[in-house]
């Protein structure tokens, strides 16, 4: 293992366009971990959204793009469960049985990870130097738990934080009912569930709520606010980075996208 790997951070749309205080966490972090950072100018979105909506031929399109930009990193970070599990689980499918392009998606596959899953499974990471005075729930993301097998990871640094203390809210694996197009499609079925979930996490009477997907994170930060209820919501990366001193999701929007600022 190189000791100091080059990172490409996939900023993902979501944080470029809503949150980028999410990809300075997340350079911070990788940057704790010894990794060197770059962020490709080139990138565009994952392709998820097109994928999901069975439009197969554009979601090549922009995977070949996303294929091209991050050839000859180490390893390629993204700061999201799902866009990371589009790369790594669903490239190789999209490409199965292409003589040029199959290879190519399987060597990115392979370098591909979700933030806190390469911090702590590849880089050795066990502890973060913040520390945050409050009890905190934790939403486990569809993508980053189904498909990467994220869970204990975030939990074990958030461990590590001096005056944090970990509540567990019922049910923290079941989806929250955003799912990228679903809440457009199925939206009565879309509330319901997130309605279940907020119930949960006022359960809890945690002072913040965090998970690893920022579209989650927004759903359920969304629902808070129009119940009235005073749960901060944040990117478990923010609160790793000790990035806890600025306004939380959904309390005020960015004036400037990563790509404008970085």
């Amino acid at each position: 293992m190189s000791e100091h790997p080059r990172v490409a951070l996939f900023v993902t749309c979501l944080a470029d366009l809503f949150r980028p205080s999410v990809g300075f966490a997340a350079v911070k972090l990788l940057e704790e971990a010894g990794c060197t950072i770059e962020v490709p100018r080139a990138q565009t979105c994952c392709g998820q959204p097109a994928y999901n909506s069975g439009d197969k031929q554009d979601a090549r399109g922009i995977a070949e793009v996303t294929i091209r930009t991050f050839e000859g990193f180490n390893y390629v970070v993204a700061p999201s469960g799902s866009c990371a599990a589009m790369i790594k689980k669903h490239y190789p499918e999209l490409f199965a049985g292409d003589p040029v392009w199959e290879a190519r998606a399987q060597e990115l596959s392979a370098r591909t990870f979700e933030l806190v899953n390469l911090l702590t499974d590849v880089r050795g990471m066990e502890s973060v130097e913040a520390s945050f005075d409050g009890s905190v729930t934790y939403h486990d993301s569809c993508s980053g738990l189904r498909e990467l097998g994220i869970r204990e990871q975030p939990r074990k640094l958030m461990a590590s934080m001096e005056g944090l203390w970990l509540t567990e809210m019922e049910d923290s694996e079941i989806c929250c009912g955003f799912g990228g197009s679903f809440a457009v499609k199925y939206p009565d079925i879309s509330n319901k569930m997130v309605s279940k979930k907020t119930g949960h996490i006022g359960e809890t009477e945690a002072n913040l709520l965090v998970a690893g997907d920022l579209g989650c994170l927004m759903n359920m930060a969304g629902k808070l606010k129009r119940e009235g209820k005073a749960t901060q919501v944040r990117h478990v990366a923010e609160l790793l980075a000790g990035m806890t001193d600025q306004p939380a999701i959904g309390e005020k929007k960015p004036q400037n996208g990563w790509k404008k600022r970085g």
